[in-house]
């Protein structure tokens, strides 16, 4: 989300206020543009972290769209034939070969794992994307999930921008086992208002809003959120009043040293201790 954040510190109320004159539409497509920074392509290379990573891909007619959209994502099975399964959603710019040291680190605290490109974003079609269809995405590959590993216990994960879309895909579905949220926030608008610039009145045009404070009062499985105490990017502050608004059973895990990039990889312990304690997984 490094784009985004610079545009919102101060541009974004300018620009905002021109679009404004020039059509709701045009707004809406610019803070996609923005708050997403889809990432089409395939790599030049692939990280030394993705060996041994599968290629899926996943179709599904989108709702939002009216296309078929054809999703790319990255499968990493688990020696375990009875290990839980991890759908990992990414947040904004980095596609999923830019999350493959986060997918390998949750591989090793006992999970395998999913990560999927959405639409705009690494070899999936390209198609901008939206709040609502990125949602769409996210059921579709959890519905992938769900057909390939029916008997095993499946587990929803989110970084960043892709905490929100993790919040609201475990408020929709029955048959996940738990949230765990990385990096994440509260809303887009209370993003905005943590910044230097946050008292300007552009909060009402926000249009890709990712509420995750009313929408995770539905959710109805354990919920772990993480965050980094050094995070610059999305405040520890929004992390933490995710957690208070999220119900029972919860645990809130704050990474001392933990940016917005490092904390996954340096609060492994961390993470071990609450998987077990919260899920009992590694118990």
């Amino acid at each position: 989300m490094t784009r985004l954040i610079f545009l919102m510190r101060w541009p974004l109320a300018l620009v905002a206020a021109v679009a404004l004159l020039a059509g709701c539409a045009t707004l809406d497509q610019k803070q996609r543009e923005w708050i997403f920074q889809p990432t089409p392509g395939q790599p030049a290379w692939q990280p030394a972290s993705a060996e041994g990573m599968q290629d899926v891909w996943i179709e599904h007619r989108s709702a939002e769209s009216g296309n078929t959209v054809k999703l790319h994502a990255l499968w990493l099975p688990h020696e375990r034939a009875d290990a839980p399964v991890l759908l990992y959603l990414h947040g904004a710019r980095r596609n999923i070969w830019g999350s493959t040291f986060r997918m390998r680190n949750m591989h090793e605290l006992g999970f395998a794992v999913l990560a999927v490109d959405y639409r705009g974003f690494g070899q999936s079609t390209v198609e901008l994307p939206s709040e609502a269809a990125v949602l769409e995405d996210a059921r579709a590959a959890w519905d992938w999930l769900a057909r390939e590993q029916p008997k095993r216990p499946r587990y929803i994960f989110g970084h960043s921008l892709g905490g929100a879309i993790a919040v609201q895909l475990a408020g929709e579905v029955n048959d996940a086992r738990g949230l765990i949220v990385e990096g994440t926030f509260t809303s887009i608008p209370d993003v905005f208002r943590s910044f230097k610039w946050g008292w300007l009145p552009v909060t009402p045009l926000i249009t890709q809003r990712f509420d995750s404070a009313e929408r995770i009062a539905r959710v109805r499985v354990p919920v772990l959120v993480v965050h980094g105490a050094n995070d610059g990017l999305i405040k520890p502050d929004l992390g933490r009043a995710l957690y208070e608004r999220a119900p029972s059973p919860k645990r809130f895990v704050l990474v001392e040293g933990g940016t917005h990039y490092s904390t996954n990889g340096i609060g492994q312990v961390l993470y071990r201790d609450a998987l077990r304690d919260l899920f009992g997984i590694g118990s």
